[in-house]
């Protein structure tokens, strides 16, 4: 009985001491999250502390062009950098499986077939010429002090980073794409507009040229109105070029070679909300890839001081070693030639050169440096929706501004041309005004493209695309 009792004290304390696992509880580090986003009120009808977000929508419930939901579609599904990502989670999948083995036994086996040839003599007879034998081994390292427990979680961390690294690349591919579709949109508006702008200055090239020779002008307005022509013409090939441009870049996104870009037609301005709820700034979280990964990081860091901590300790290994040797092959299983052997060790670092403690040093300074990298994702996150809020609110202004100086640069053209006409003007007059009116329309195109553009930014910053 009392070799019982004590057989069951040494069974308590080994469990109590495998349950031990060394370094620190994981703790999210403090984040100072203000209550509402800078600016939040401007771009919003919503009250701004408010939780519905833009950023909880989905991508095909934000973008309402048919081709431009098309193209994302097929650049999550094609494109090189999410097809890397996924890459990379099978990979860490991989390797969280390598790290989990080393807390498992490991088994052995393996046979052996041996022969030896001895010159004939005294000394050769009556030994055995050949062997055959067999082994079987078993070891275990107990995890006492949550060495490989801890391995496992930062391993387990490390895989959800890489999970999130991938969510982060969807999210970006979507703004990418969006970008890209809004931009090459508008070098279509801007080329309709530079083609007409061509025809309406060779018609006008005409009646000026058809004056001249009618004696009612001078060879001085037919150059003006050449020049005005070929102003024109000279905008159109770099129009072009960069139209050809930008659809290479957005095959590249779309895992194509370069190649014609399918869009819509007509005005290419996406509908704007008359109301964009950003919802408050704790939700970023949550919701934003690039935080979570941020975090799964420092979880890892974190596991990993538990692991430097455990090698302090001492280390203790079970091993077993068992299997058959004979010179007789019908005698391979008989219990004769059998034989076994079992251990157990333990193992203490007495002195490793500094090795564990600087090994413990540098996994405390990691985690340092992945909570200032959690917390500067987060304080860059919140930076990124207030310049979106703003930028956004005040491309809208630009816009409108820009839309009444299209209007009035219109009617400037209009009066100077009925003042040419009447011969009450020379046709340096029209030329101006002609000229103020193509830059204001290309820059109208150029507004309207910056105001779609911080939609999708400010889209992309709420966390929104990776759904």
């Amino acid at each position: 009985m009392r070799r019982s009792i004590s057989a069951a004290r040494i069974l308590t304390a080994i469990g109590v001491l495998s349950g031990c696992t060394a370094g620190p509880r994981y703790k999210r580090p403090a984040v100072d999250a203000p209550p509402v986003y800078r600016d939040a009120d401007s771009v919003s009808y919503q009250a701004a502390s408010s939780t519905a977000s833009v950023g909880d929508l989905t991508w095909f419930e934000v973008f309402h062009d048919e081709p431009l939901k098309a193209l994302i579609t097929e650049a999550l599904d094609r494109n090189y950098d999410v097809r890397i990502a996924a890459q990379r989670v099978f990979e860490q999948q991989a390797q969280g499986g390598i790290t989990r083995s080393q807390s498992l036994p490991s088994l052995n086996g393996g046979a052996s077939y041996s022969a030896v040839g001895l010159p004939s003599g005294p000394l050769a007879d009556g030994l055995p010429s050949k062997f055959y034998g067999g082994t079987a081994s078993a070891a275990w390292n107990l995890d006492f002090w949550g060495l490989y427990r801890r391995q496992n979680e930062a391993a387990r961390a490390q895989l959800l980073a890489t999970e999130w690294g991938r969510r982060t690349t969807l999210s970006t591919i979507v703004i990418q794409v969006a970008t890209a579709y809004i931009q090459l949109r508008t070098l279509d508006d801007q080329l309709d507009m530079t083609r007409a702008t061509l025809e309406s200055r060779r018609e006008s090239l005409r009646l000026v040229s058809l004056r001249e020779s009618a004696g009612s002008t001078t060879m001085a307005d037919v150059h003006q109105a050449e020049q005005l022509l070929y102003a024109a013409e000279a905008v159109l090939p770099n129009l072009e070029r960069q139209s050809r441009e930008q659809e290479n870049n957005l095959s590249l996104l779309l895992g194509r070679n370069p190649g014609p870009i399918s869009r819509g037609k007509g005005n290419p301005e996406p509908p704007h909300p008359q109301e964009i709820p950003a919802g408050i700034p704790s939700q970023l979280l949550t919701r934003r890839p690039d935080i979570q990964r941020a975090e799964a990081q420092l979880i890892a860091a974190n596991a990993r001081i538990g692991a430097a901590r455990a090698q302090f300790f001492p280390q203790f290994s079970l091993t077993g070693v068992g299997g058959t040797m004979t010179s007789q092959f019908d005698k391979f299983l008989s219990p004769d030639s059998r034989y076994w052997l079992a251990a157990g060790m333990i193992s203490l670092p007495i002195f490793t050169g500094g090795k564990l403690r600087n090994d413990l040093r540098l996994a405390n300074e990691t985690k340092q440096e992945m909570a200032l990298a959690y917390q500067r994702t987060i304080a860059t996150a919140f930076r990124d929706v207030a310049n979106a809020l703003i930028s956004y609110q005040k491309s809208k202004e630009i816009r409108s501004a820009q839309e009444k100086e299209v209007n009035a640069a219109g009617e400037s053209v209009r009066l100077a041309r009925l003042r040419y006409d009447n011969g009450r003007s020379s046709y340096l007059e029209v030329l101006t005004n002609d000229t103020n009116l193509f830059a204001a329309q290309l820059n109208l195109a150029g507004a309207r493209q910056q105001e779609a553009l911080w939609l999708v930014q400010l889209y992309g910053a709420l966390g929104g695309g990776w759904k």
